[in-house]
């Protein structure tokens, strides 16, 4: 690169070395040209020399010796700088776009071969020189194949939290067993639950009653053991527990070698009850032996299923109503609470996968306004997917006599921690209405709604609701792994309602915590049935 200066001082030449490039040419004007200008213009010169030597270069290195011009420089090297690409990477780009979009919507050419990974898709590519069209059907077919793979898998991992969630962990079947026999052997294990001096209590309506029905033995333990260690007034506290006939046994012991001192539990079984009669309730019958009904909970769930028209979440959603407790009476006991226990007036019905972390004192004089039931609403909240349970959530509203008698838009509410007033209770129709809708179901062959104990409970107690402050039973920690912490720490009743219970393996870690802090490890049927080891 040269900088020529002519005789006269009257005109200043750039150039490159080979003369490609005439780079700058200043002409000066005859009459004079002073120092301070010259000194300027050399200045200039030195900030741009650096740039066309690093331009020079790239085009050397580019090949482009036939490029001895700025206007050549301009068409080379514009467009890159102003961010622009080439034209014909233009069209090229341009060119596949029509080609996708023809591609997608023709069908697959019969024996197409797809390759297994990309690089052998790069290197089939090279090997057999496909053209544009060739290669966009074998991405289309491979992206395809990958969804399906991986729709495929997530259908099978919902099936098996499906049948893990509806097992019994080898923990909780070893404790059962353990605490049965030791009713068996044990007198102490056979204690009478209360003990006879408490036995009043069991009826006095200024005690806090509290109703716990379930088969399972550590969830029963949790709840009782939180609720007394919440309470201000633990002495204060009456724990109804009703189980099956089968687990009566192996839950008598548990209580009776473990008082919750001092509050009072009361154990029975389904058998202890004469009201629980099938001339009671027929429909309960039918809803556990109709041969369609166990076949949806117990069949195989996953033939016949169009995963195409699907969605994994409302496939989710489907396993979970079908789980077999649905079909227990135990999951219909609720609705004969008023009948159970006649002399009460008021009590707080508990699920089994709750956790209680505040003192319920205060629920007992919330004011029910003469209502039956004080339940939180499901239709409002910031959780979006928890918070957002409507009618047309659970009913069939193509149904003619769903239509005719239920607004979709109507809002739920929530079961797990319920405060009934019994007493206004027995003074409704509620258990009748519940009835009817159960046996028009079975008339409709399970078409009304999804199964469960919710949707027949959301039509009889319409009109009989009072909603209560959302603080008081937080919901979704079984199913919903973004759940708030912090809220879960504020929050008085925590529901682990869905398939990832907290005994489970499959229940969520971080929400797992809150569940264990009251399981006693220390105790020897808990220690030697290695429950939840890490």
């Amino acid at each position: 690169m040269r900088l020529h200066f002519s005789p006269s001082m009257r005109s200043i030449t750039v150039s490159t070395s080979n003369g490609f490039i005439d780079f700058m040419k200043i002409k000066v004007a005859a009459r004079h040209i002073s120092y301070r200008t010259l000194f300027h213009t050399i200045l200039v010169l030195a900030f741009l020399l650096p740039f066309v030597f690093i331009l020079t270069a790239v085009i050397t290195l580019e090949g482009v010796n036939d490029c001895s011009s700025l206007d050549c420089l301009g068409r080379t090297w514009g467009p890159r700088l102003l961010g622009r690409a080439d034209a014909s990477k233009q069209r090229l780009v341009s060119d596949f776009y029509k080609i996708f979009n023809q591609v997608s919507t023709e069908e697959i050419p019969d024996g197409l071969k797809l390759p297994d990974s990309f690089s052998q898709l790069v290197s089939e590519m090279k090997d057999n020189h496909h053209d544009a069209k060739t290669f966009a059907f074998i991405l289309k077919a491979m992206m395809e194949r990958f969804e399906k793979e991986i729709r495929e898998s997530k259908y099978a991992e919902l099936m098996n939290k499906h049948f893990a969630a509806s097992s019994i962990p080898k923990g909780i079947h070893c404790l059962s067993l353990r605490l049965t026999d030791e009713y068996s052997s044990n007198v102490h294990a056979r204690n009478q639950l209360p003990p006879p001096e408490l036995l009043p209590l069991l009826s006095d309506n200024t005690y806090q009653h509290f109703v716990l029905s379930t088969d399972n033995i550590l969830a029963a333990s949790v709840v009782v053991n939180s609720a007394v260690q919440s309470s201000l007034n633990p002495e204060k506290i009456v724990f109804h527990v009703i189980t099956d006939k089968k687990t009566y046994a192996g839950m008598h012991s548990w209580f009776a070698l473990n008082p919750i001192y001092p509050a009072t539990v009361e154990v029975k079984g389904t058998h202890h009850f004469d009201y629980l009669t099938r001339d009671n309730i027929p429909v309960l019958e039918a809803v556990e032996n109709q041969e369609g009904i166990r076949n949806y909970y117990h069949g195989n769930h996953i033939v016949g299923t169009n995963h195409s028209n699907t969605t994994p979440r409302v496939f989710a959603s489907k396993l979970l109503v079908r789980s077999p407790k649905y079909i227990s009476l135990l999951n219909h006991l609720r609705m004969y609470i008023p009948q159970l226990f006649p002399k009460l007036d008021k009590v707080v019905f508990l699920d089994d996968d709750v956790v209680i972390q505040r003192d319920l004192s205060p629920l007992w004089d919330v004011d029910l306004e003469g209502k039956v039931n004080g339940a939180v609403e499901t239709c409002k909240g910031d959780d979006e997917w928890v918070m957002s349970k409507r009618f047309k959530i659970y009913f069939n509203f193509s149904h003619p006599l769903v239509a005719a008698h239920l607004d979709p838009n109507e809002c739920a509410w929530a079961y797990g921690m319920n405060i009934f007033n019994l007493r206004a209770w027995r003074e409704s129709n509620i258990t009748e209405t519940y009835h009817w809708w159960l046996r028009e179901n079975l008339k409709s062959t399970l078409t009304l709604w999804r199964l469960g104990t919710l949707p027949p409970a959301l039509i009889a107690f319409r009109g009989h609701i009072h909603p209560i402050d959302p603080s008081w039973h937080m919901l979704g920690l079984g199913y919903q792994n973004k759940t708030n912490i912090e809220n879960v720490k504020k929050a008085a009743v925590i529901h682990y309602n869905g398939q990832s219970k907290p005994w489970l393996q499959i229940g969520f870690e971080h929400l797992r915590p809150f569940w264990t802090k009251y399981v006693n490890y220390s105790n020897d049927f808990i220690r030697n049935c290695h429950i939840l080891e890490s």
